[in-house]
């Protein structure tokens, strides 16, 4: 029976036998803990607002449910389609993008996020993925020498999502973007002497935003001197205290009744308080898994594109995850990233869904389904 099914020409029959369930199955487990721990985080807030001990986790997965939608859709998609679906995605959020500054909602000091129908999106989660994968076309075209200039319009469309990503203003995503196009950069053929020299631009650009950019400096000045509003990075350090090795258990933990975005930004150190040190390590340890994993599906891979798109992807689901737990624990200045498909949030949690649809997507075995 089982070579019979593993004979199946269908999509479904050939998605099942080609997908990376390993990573697959990693995933599924993150966002697992995801509800596990947005649930504990957040009925003292809902209660606060007059909602239901269950408004936030129903509310997430209402959203969850499309976003493993989108992580099917785009896996059973061959390579030069998730291209062409990044390509016209990408020209869709980019002019919002372009837009956020003038339009958007201002919160805690920056203008990220673009009301609709009565909610609200911010157009630069869903540009970091779509980029990640435009940019590896483009460094494949101009490795492969075909005649279109497509390392000029590679470094334009860089250049110009960087600039408005500064206006909203957006350090921490400019930073990310700006690795995970290095990173292809590198992997496309630049000279480590000119990579180190990008390396230091970008500490000259990070001073510059520290004496330009207010929002930016706050967050600085914070950070280095441990003084002013740090409440919650300091009740997050006490929840990790409080929560020891073990955790006090699901739904025991007190110090995260004290943290505003604990079912947020801030929803690891809920993990940290309830599950303990050994559960916080085994969260880590997926997150590294899929990473790792993906990477050693690129070690036979012989397709530019392939390996470009999924470096970069593997690059902003790995960073994005540190950078999330290094503010919350307080080794970089807070930030206010997602933890991937634990926090809670919509447009974050839809574009990574995107991003790691296409990861599974481009990673697929494809010996003899003539998919490339």
């Amino acid at each position: 029976m089982a070579s019979l099914a593993r004979s199946d020409r269908s999509i479904l029959g050939r998605w099942r036998w080609t997908i990376d369930r390993w990573a697959l199955f990693a995933l599924i487990v993150i966002m697992g803990f995801g509800i596990l721990l947005i649930q504990a985080a957040t009925p003292a807030v809902a209660v606060k607002h007059g909602w239901s001990n269950f408004y936030f986790v129903e509310r997430h997965m209402a959203m969850l449910l499309p976003a493993i939608g989108i992580i099917f859709v785009f896996s059973l998609l061959p390579p030069q389609k998730i291209r062409i679906a990044a390509a016209i995605g990408l020209a869709i959020f980019l002019p919002l993008l372009m837009i956020t500054p003038f339009v958007g909602v201002e919160i805690k000091g920056a203008v990220r996020w673009i009301p609709f129908m009565g909610l609200s999106f911010q157009p630069s989660e869903f540009v970091k993925p779509l980029f990640a994968v435009t940019s590896a076309w483009l460094f494949a075209r101009q490795c492969e020498r075909r005649g279109f200039p497509a390392l000029s319009v590679n470094v334009g469309l860089y250049l110009l999502i960087c600039v408005f990503l500064i206006m909203q203003p957006d350090v921490g995503m400019t930073f990310l973007v700006s690795v995970i196009w290095f990173s292809q950069f590198f992997l496309a053929g630049l000279p480590v002497v000119m990579m180190a020299g990008s390396a230091v631009l970008g500490v000259g650009l990070l001073f510059a935003a520290y004496c330009l950019l207010p929002h930016f400096t706050v967050r600085m000045d914070k950070f280095l001197s441990h003084s002013g509003d740090t409440y919650q990075v300091d009740r997050a350090l006490d929840a990790f205290s409080n929560g020891g090795l073990f955790g006090t258990g699901p739904g025991a933990g007190t110090v995260k009744m004290s943290i505003p975005d604990a079912h947020a930004d801030f929803v690891f150190a809920v993990a940290g308080e309830e599950l303990g040190l050994l559960w916080c390590l085994l969260i880590v340890g997926l997150f590294a898994f899929i990473v790792m994993r993906g990477l050693m599906r690129l070690r036979t891979e012989n397709n530019l594109f392939i390996t470009f798109a999924v470096g970069g992807l593997l690059i902003e689901f790995g960073l994005q995850a540190v950078i999330n737990l290094a503010s919350t624990m307080r080794l970089i200045p807070a930030k206010g990233m997602t933890l991937p498909f634990i926090s809670y949030g919509g447009s974050s949690l839809w574009a990574l869904a995107i991003g790691m649809g296409m990861f599974l997507g481009l990673t697929r075995k494809r010996f003899g389904l003539g998919e490339e």
